[in-house]
């Protein structure tokens, strides 16, 4: 028996497409937020409300962007022997670093002069609530189908 071969040029599953879309409407939903947010937390505090919308609404951006790309990631592999052991390392490995980074970033931008934390923290709520919603509409207008990808077994 011969070991299973690692290679990510697998047929792609039809999760895929849903995933790329959901890419796709995070990046336009976090530009809309970054612009509204950064105008009115400019007129509200001046540039620390600007720059507390912006980065707040890119931490949100990356971090949906750091779990639907890893889905896609893992997705490569589909019909690899190791594809349920890959998908997990790949899709939890970059939890551990979100987490890790996202802890890192809290501990380095608590208390920055530059900064407006209510700011900052708003944006990060309505970003966050903005991809739920996104999440939830692409998934809903998906039209996959429940049994997706399924391989028939033929009559021999």
């Amino acid at each position: 028996m011969s070991d299973p071969i690692i290679r990510g040029n697998y047929p792609k599953p039809a999760s895929s497409s849903v995933f790329s879309t959901i890419l796709k409407w995070d990046a336009i939903l976090a530009l809309v937020i970054a612009v509204v947010g950064g105008v009115i937390g400019y007129l509200v505090v001046g540039w620390p409300g600007a720059w507390s919308a912006l980065i707040g609404t890119a931490m949100v951006l990356v971090f949906a962007g750091v779990t639907a790309g890893s889905i896609l990631v893992a997705n490569r592999f589909n019909d690899s022997p190791l594809y349920t052991t890959l998908f997990f390392v790949i899709v939890l490995g970059s939890w551990i670093v979100k987490f890790v980074l996202f802890i890192v970033l809290v501990v380095v931008l608590r208390g920055q002069p530059w900064l407006n934390d209510v700011v900052l923290f708003l944006s990060i709520v309505t970003a966050v609530l903005g991809t739920l919603v996104v999440d939830v509409v692409v998934v809903a207008r998906s039209r996959m189908s429940y049994a997706s990808d399924v391989r028939l077994p033929s009559g021999e």
